[in-house]
């Protein structure tokens, strides 16, 4: 596993293996016993530069290939990751600190996602729109941007990595991607080797991996890319988006969640239980859709949270590598000392903890809390972590009120009896994304995923992809001739 570490410690730029040519180095660790996986020299603005300009210089090339061409390279690439499905689950477990479950979870979406980009490549379609004027045929053309900047984060790096690159490439751009400095494998190298190994030629796809300390705003500013497909923070994109748009650029924007579970009175509580602890829990809670908060109506409220905390009580926390282990370490100490205040600060603030997890270094065991203030802070932000809040309810009204008083809009759920009840519950919440008897965290390849408010902007998945990765182009012809007034 070292040695996997090691060869990919480095920058791939057009096509070629190199070391950055920064005066310092990210050190990658092994998030639950700090065990160092490589050290890699950062890019400076120069090689973000030279990986830029290599990718426009490939990538028209790229866009005249048949789109049948292109697919086989996706092809390979589905089958390369099946081939290597266990290297890449041991690098999930090394480098994110995630269980052997959420390494299944991730690599199974990644595999669906490689899936659709190899029929993406044969989506886009031109059309013939009619015209006032005689003799004129209007076509539009569905075209390549370009190049495709892609920022991912750290907590499902080789997913959201391959979520944006796959398709970006197969609709004939050229990508430049910059994993998050903590997962800079996962994330980055390991795909550009899975990419190139299936025969992208060199310069469509290379990963800088850098730190904004080096490098500030300069992947962004770039004169070359057209689009830039962000996954992170709210805070991080607020400022993503407003580089780009002062620039006409235009951005993809993922961001966090502070996504609720609903209980409602006619619903089946063991089985509400299983969800919203799954909704909360996976990954250490490190996903943006997962549940923050657990809303339940006061006539089940007891017997859903004796339930809910035996359930939580019962999590095992520790090694990620050992298969029985549900709670892993977070990604790093400050998310650890993040996650710590956030529970002393409910606490404080007059919560209840029915579940206190110890913390030991980056392991923070799950947390549930109950009796937070209305007026808390806490209920609106996003909380990337294994804490949960358990909020009563009385009735469906204050539960929909409850539920839309967030800044953020992801996901969600509602668990009920009546299925049609539960859609009615949904068709109220302000959310790019809404699940009736089921839990908060999903992903599929062909429906639009994102979210509303300070959850992001434009939709990734499916057609959508076409939207953000392409542009169309209007050519018009006059078969007959024109009349002029002068």
């Amino acid at each position: 596993m070292s040695s996997y570490f090691t060869d990919l410690a480095q920058q791939y730029i057009d096509g070629e293996w190199r070391p950055g040519s920064g005066s310092w180095d990210i050190i990658d660790f092994n998030p639950y016993d700090d065990e160092k996986l490589a050290s890699i020299t950062i890019a400076t603005v120069g090689e973000v530069d030279e990986a830029y300009r290599a990718a426009e210089r490939a990538q028209k090339q790229w866009a005249a290939t048949n789109p049948y061409a292109r697919r086989a390279v996706f092809e390979k690439a589905l089958r390369l990751v099946e081939e290597r499905e266990e290297e890449i689950s041991e690098a999930i477990v090394a480098e994110l600190g995630g269980t052997r479950l959420k390494a299944a979870f991730e690599l199974h979406l990644a595999k669906e996602f490689l899936r659709e980009a190899v029929h993406l490549a044969l989506r886009p379609e031109g059309r013939i729109i009619p015209s006032p004027v005689d003799g004129k045929e209007n076509r539009v053309y569905r075209v390549p941007v370009g190049v495709v900047g892609v920022i991912s984060p750290f907590n499902f790096p080789f997913l959201l990595s391959l979520k944006s690159v796959a398709p970006a490439l197969a609709l004939g751009n050229a990508v430049v991607l910059k994993p998050h400095q903590n997962t800079p494998i996962v994330g980055g190298s390991l795909i550009a080797k899975i990419f190139e190994d299936a025969g992208l030629p060199g310069g469509l796809l290379n990963v800088v991996i850098t730190d904004i300390a080096e490098i500030g705003d300069a992947f962004l500013e770039h004169p070359v890319p057209k689009v830039i497909s962000f996954t992170g923070s709210d805070k991080v994109g607020r400022h993503v988006a407003t580089v780009c748009a002062s620039l006409f650029k235009r951005s993809v924007l993922e961001l966090g969640g502070n996504s609720a579970l609903v209980v409602l009175d006619d619903a089946d509580v063991d089985y509400a239980v299983d969800a919203a602890v799954f909704s909360r829990y996976v990954h250490q809670g490190q996903v943006c859709m997962a549940a923050n908060r657990v809303l339940v109506d006061r006539s089940v409220a007891d017997a859903f949270t004796e339930k809910f905390v035996a359930k939580v009580r019962s999590l095992k926390a520790g090694d990620p590598r050992d298969p029985s282990t549900v709670i892993g370490p977070v990604i790093n100490s400050q998310q650890a000392d993040s996650l710590t205040g956030v529970v002393e600060q409910a606490i404080a603030e007059g919560a209840t903890a029915l579940v206190r997890g110890e913390r030991t270094d980056n392991l923070v065991e799950p947390s549930v809390l109950t009796g937070l203030p209305a007026d808390s802070a806490l209920l609106r932000q996003e909380v990337f972590g294994p804490v949960v809040f358990l909020v009563p309810f009385d009735g469906e009204e204050e539960a929909v009120r409850l539920v839309n008083d967030s800044p953020y809009g992801l996901s969600g759920a509602v668990h009920t009896g009546d299925v049609e009840r539960g859609v009615r519950f949904a068709q109220q919440i302000d959310t790019g994304m809404f699940h009736v008897n089921d839990g908060t965290v999903h992903d599929e390849p062909i429906v639009p995923f994102g979210g509303e408010k300070h959850s992001g902007l434009g939709r990734l998945n499916g057609d959508t992809m076409l939207d953000a990765f392409t542009t169309m182009k209007w050519i018009s012809v006059q078969h007959g001739r024109s009349g002029f007034p002068f």
